[in-house]
């Protein structure tokens, strides 16, 4: 007769295989390998409350190889969380609390989104990452608060992405040993064996990186995988464990096969499968009474949330402001007082790049804020990005705040998503906003899981100049500003930046990019009232009556109102409007909207230099967009701009010709 543990790990792969099924799509076979691991964490090893999801202290779970979520579903369901039966028979359909990939706010118990390869495994470093730096500012002695540690699994599609080198190389360089990720190497994938694309030896490249690897071949069993958690536990390093699995394992017909990889098994196969492992054949969805009692881990999470909050009882008694700190910083609360200490520039301050006014403001963010941490890939003396009060992290030295990235873009996205979802952390990137191409994937996933992290974006136009097109951004802009949920700002100067930051802290429910100038502006009176909250406001009025509205953003709102001068001049009423961000502007009700551009004033030119593409919204039929529709050029900026018709005689052109004067 099998064990409560063999008819467990039974229960979880007869669940993948049925919820597939009914779906009608789905991957079963990587679920139906996986099961002995996600058994082995959910119901013994890993610490967690199904009856308090986000209880702190927990142990993060991520599945990378997202795909196969109908596993992680299966454990949840078993271990108690809410996730029902009937959660799992409507896998992947509408409004279901079981999609087709995890998704941070549909299920209990998911600790990110992970779909797209390689992003989990960032996520999962980045979790970690954040647990060592609040053990290392919260902990004292005898009062261990934070101590958890972070699980994954990924794929061999994980680690072909190479998103998942440049976090691994990093996590190694930190020696992030409360990490372990298992390596599921079955040899499939969707095109058929691994060999037709992938050879190299992934421990050897781990151990490279500075990982603890330990490798199984296909003999490995729960007794095996208990000592090298136990081996991984004990070493300062982060772990890889490469377990070779079986796709569909038991499958008479399609185990080790690509279609059971992405493909629903079949009745009659299921059938055949329920057959070899001696399970009811025509039992759906069947979970034994003896397994639902053995891996409900109800009474198991309660008790070890219960114990944690004792522990935070008696740090409350022994460090009173630490205690109420943590609980500050892990509601997500900005300190009181924040917003006064965001400076406020004036004209006579000298004329500065908005990169460099956002490293003035960051400065004092950084003193109000303590748990905003963050830094540059490379890029710092150029982002104006490294806080210059605080020591950098390092490996074995974790109460720093500022990180040195390396030449990883992707990574640091990725990275950034796991610590905003691990909480505790106000976090932010930068690099020059031509590499925001590096990490599109990764602000992507910020934006679907509305994690509050800031990206500082330098050196935002043409007006970079003589590095060329290769580092001249054209397209971003706009391509930014596709991202639902993602809030952009390119401020005209120190004012608009300084705003642009505090929204940006006080932002959480998503992702803030901060898009800034690499050339000088100089600062305007006007820009200090905060119009930058909603969107675009009128920056300066037309005297007599309105003729024409010029809507720009950024270093463009400076040759707006120099071509207004002009205009005024020669009897054309020109209102100025400023558009630092074009999402929160459409999030305004129609009556705001209406007040900065008047519907009936028709004659309305833009300029930005970027992309024209979507102005149309602003300007209407009637309008008229100034921009760069073609790569730029390797000259100085200013003549790059003037070149490519980005100037205040651009703007009084414009104007006359759509007012037809």
């Amino acid at each position: 007769m099998s064990s409560v543990e063999d008819r467990s790990i039974t229960t979880i792969r007869t669940l993948a295989m049925d919820g597939v099924q009914k779906a009608n799509s789905g991957h079963p076979g990587t679920a139906m390998a996986l099961a002995p691991l996600a058994y082995l964490l959910y119901s013994e090893v890993m610490r967690h409350d199904p009856a308090d999801p986000h209880w702190p202290d927990r142990d993060r779970f991520v599945l990378s190889a997202g795909h196969a979520c109908i596993l992680q579903y299966a454990a949840l369901h078993l271990a108690g969380y809410g996730v029902s039966s009937e959660d799992l028979q409507s896998f992947r359909q509408w409004g279901s609390a079981t999609p087709g990939h995890p998704e941070l706010h549909d299920t209990p118990g998911i600790e990110t989104t992970t779909g797209p390869l390689g992003q989990g495994v960032g996520n999962a470093v980045g979790m970690a990452l954040a647990e060592r730096m609040l053990a290392e500012r919260f902990n004292r002695p005898g009062h261990e608060i934070v101590d958890h540690r972070t699980y994954c699994i990924c794929s061999d599609g994980d680690l072909q992405e190479g998103v998942s080198a440049e976090v691994s190389s990093l996590a190694g360089h930190l020696r992030l040993g409360r990490l372990t990720c298992f390596y599921d190497d079955n040899h499939i994938s969707i095109e058929g064996d691994t060999a037709l694309s992938f050879s190299e030896d992934v421990g050897a490249r781990y151990t490279a990186y500075g990982w603890h690897v330990q490798r199984f071949d296909d003999t490995w069993t729960l007794d095996t995988m208990r000592a090298a958690l136990a081996a991984a536990d004990a070493d300062e390093r982060p772990s890889m464990i490469i377990v070779r699995t079986h796709i569909a394992p038991g499958s008479p017909n399609k185990q080790d096969t690509a279609s059971a990889h992405g493909e629903p098994l079949g009745e009659e196969e299921i059938r055949l499968t329920k057959r070899v492992y001696d399970w009811p054949e025509d039992a759906q969805f069947l979970v034994p009474d003896d397994v639902a009692a053995h891996c409900d881990r109800r009474a198991a999470g309660a008790a070890a949330s219960a114990a944690w909050q004792d522990r935070v009882a008696a740090y409350r008694v022994a460090h009173a402001d630490l205690a109420a700190e943590l609980s500050r910083t892990l509601r997500g609360d900005l300190p009181a007082g924040f917003a006064d200490a965001v400076p406020t520039f004036t004209a006579a301050d000298d004329a500065m790049a908005t990169r460099a006014a956002s490293g003035k403001v960051l400065q004092a963010v950084a003193a109000a804020v303590p748990e905003l941490v963050g830094g540059s890939a490379d890029l710092s003396p150029s982002n104006n990005t490294h806080m210059k009060a605080y020591e950098s992290i390092a490996a074995g030295a974790y109460g720093g705040r500022n990180f040195h990235w390396g030449i990883r873009e992707h990574g640091m996205g990725s990275i950034l998503n796991g610590m905003a979802c691990h909480g505790g952390l106000r976090v932010f990137g930068a690099t020059f906003l031509i590499f925001s191409d590096y990490m599109r994937p990764a602000v992507r996933l910020a934006a679907i899981m509305k994690l509050p992290v800031t990206y500082v974006w330098t050196h935002d136009s043409v007006w970079l100049g003589e590095d060329g097109p290769t580092h001249q951004p054209v397209e971003h802009l706009m391509a930014l500003r596709l991202i639902p949920n993602l809030v952009s700002f390119r401020p005209c100067d120190a004012n608009e930046t300084a705003w642009a930051w505090r929204l940006a802290m006080e932002r959480r429910d998503g992702p803030t990019a901060l898009q800034l100038t690499r050339q000088a502006l100089p600062t305007l009176e006007a820009t200090a009232g905060g119009g930058v909250a909603r969107g675009a406001y009128v920056l300066a009025e037309a005297s007599g009556g309105l003729d024409a509205i010029v809507i720009a953003s950024g270093s463009e709102v400076h040759d707006a109102l120099a071509a207004r001068e002009v205009l005024q001049a020669a009897g054309i009423g020109v209102r100025v409007v400023s558009m630092p961000s074009w999402d929160l502007f459409a999030l305004q009700d129609p009556a705001y909207r209406d007040e900065v551009l008047p519907p009936a004033v028709r004659t309305r030119v833009s300029i930005e230099a970027g992309s024209t593409f979507g102005w149309e919204r602003w300007v209407g039929d009637h309008g008229h967009s100034i921009g760069i529709d073609r790569f730029g050029a390797s000259a100085p900026g200013k003549t790059v701009a003037r070149n490519l018709g980005i100037s205040p005689e651009a703007v009084v052109a414009a104007v006359r010709e759509v007012h037809g004067v």
